[in-house]
């Protein structure tokens, strides 16, 4: 456990409304909110939403103590009817013995020798994408990106099997992820379950799209494990998530493999494509940037599409994928419910306190990143003088409960900046975009591109 040796001195932010609290501040713009609290009120405020009482930390030291401490001394916050109707009781949602039950199932899934398995698929659906292109078409990034992540996670996740319902449950993952980040901003947040909303009605009917085809998969995969037609067995992760058992020889359940295969689909394809359009953006403004990554590009690759041996040796292409989640962290926002005994830097936090951190305004501070609003990939140069404290890049998150995917999303994301750059320049205009404060981080409007061949 990480032991914070800096004292934590909360102080109170700014005044609210009676019932509401904050929320009406916080709904109308999250991020000019949660900057606020950090520039006008210090390293730890406090704050509420609605009726519950809120800490925000914004100092490493504590975010770190935070993060490291959230099994033992914290609970999920449990926010929002939309989310937890989507991801069920997935590891993300789960605690104490059922955490660690489903994290030791689930975790194998994603880890390095199997990454490096789908590395192909990665490089596969963006090659499939650039084939479609042509110089001087115009195209809306996030949608193109969209399609090449969902893609990669429809094959990893479940192989060649959802045919013509490919659509319609992408759509329906749409439609969940934005009914999701509009509940978080608004009054519904605080609506019990039974209250019936048009928003609600939305997101019940994509729910039962998500759940129909999922659970046929399930059921088609749990009747006939089979093989891929060439004698190899499966080895995507929905057989994976299958055929795990845990230290008693116990499968996880329809229900519980459903959740986690929905879980993981979220993460590894929205949050992914979001990165991956902030980064088109970033180095459509940096020339000198774009022409770094064209250099390296021609020295490791050769022209040769890039392979999971090279990911290692694309060390500009990292750092344009790090310096990306540090401007536009698509998870913006992280919180935990202190329990009975919490301490954040020696001093107790009141059980039930709502304590959070955000990536966002934490990135953005200048005190850890000088010029801190400017794209500037070399400040991850080995060797860089400007040192970045430990947890001042947390983009997702830390501790024990740190994003399972984490590899797999850096993996996906160089591969596929690097067999797309390899053939385009995307150009983007040059105006401001600003970010939208959902579910993800996305551009609060489209960003169409003009794709310029590489010759």
């Amino acid at each position: 456990m990480t032991t914070c040796s800096l004292p934590l001195n909360p102080v109170p932010g700014p005044r609210g409304l009676p019932l509401l609290g904050n929320l009406p501040e916080f709904g109308r713009d999250p991020l000019a909110f949660l900057t606020r609290l950090r520039d006008e009120f210090g390293d730890a405020v406090r704050w509420s939403l609605g009726a519950r009482q809120s800490l925000f930390l914004s100092h490493p030291q504590h975010i770190a103590e935070l993060l490291a401490a959230r099994e033992h001394a914290y609970d999920i916050l449990e926010i929002g009817w939309a989310f937890k109707r989507v991801v069920g009781q997935s590891v993300i949602m789960s605690k104490g013995e059922d955490w660690r039950r489903k994290r030791s199932l689930v975790q194998p899934t994603v880890r390095p020798r199997q990454v490096k398995a789908y590395a192909a698929t990665m490089v596969d659906c963006a090659r499939w994408a650039a084939d479609r292109w042509r110089d001087g078409d115009r195209i809306d990034v996030h949608r193109e990106m969209a399609l090449i992540t969902q893609r990669v996670v429809l094959r990893c996740l479940f192989g060649n099997d959802l045919g013509d319902d490919t659509g319609a449950l992408a759509e329906a993952m749409n439609v969940a992820e934005h009914e999701i980040g509009a509940e978080l901003r608004g009054v519904t947040l605080f609506m019990p379950g039974w209250v019936t909303t048009p928003a609600r009605q939305r997101l019940r009917a994509a729910v039962a799209t998500i759940d129909g085809e999922v659970h046929r998969l399930i059921r088609a995969r749990s009747a006939d494990p089979g093989d891929t037609g060439g004698g190899e067995p499966r080895d995507d992760l929905l057989s994976r998530l299958l055929s795990a058992r845990d230290e008693d020889g116990r499968p996880l359940s329809p229900r519980e493999v459903r959740d986690e295969a929905v879980t993981l689909w979220a993460a590894g394809h929205e949050t992914t494509s979001t990165a991956l359009t902030w980064m088109w953006h970033l180095l459509s403004r940096s020339p000198s940037a774009r022409d770094r990554l064209d250099a390296e590009l021609d020295r490791v690759l050769a022209g040769r599409p890039p392979a999971i041996d090279d990911y290692d040796r694309l060390t500009w292409a990292q750092q344009i994928v790090k310096e990306a989640l540090r401007l536009y962290p698509p998870a913006w926002l992280l919180a935990a419910v202190a329990r009975e005994g919490a301490t954040l830097g020696g001093r107790r936090v009141p059980a039930r306190t709502i304590v959070w951190c955000s990536p966002w305004t934490t990135h953005r501070d200048p005190r850890w990143f000088p010029r801190a609003g400017e794209f500037r990939p070399e400040r991850w140069d080995d060797g860089s003088p400007d040192a970045v404290p430990d947890h001042a890049w947390y983009p997702f998150g830390g501790g024990q409960r740190t994003c399972l995917g984490a590899r797999f999303a850096l993996v996906e994301a160089v591969l596929i900046l690097a067999t797309l750059a390899q053939r385009f320049r995307l150009d983007l205009p040059a105006a401001e975009v600003t970010p939208r404060a959902g579910l993800l981080l996305q551009p609060s409007t489209p960003l169409p591109a003009t794709l310029r061949a590489v010759r």
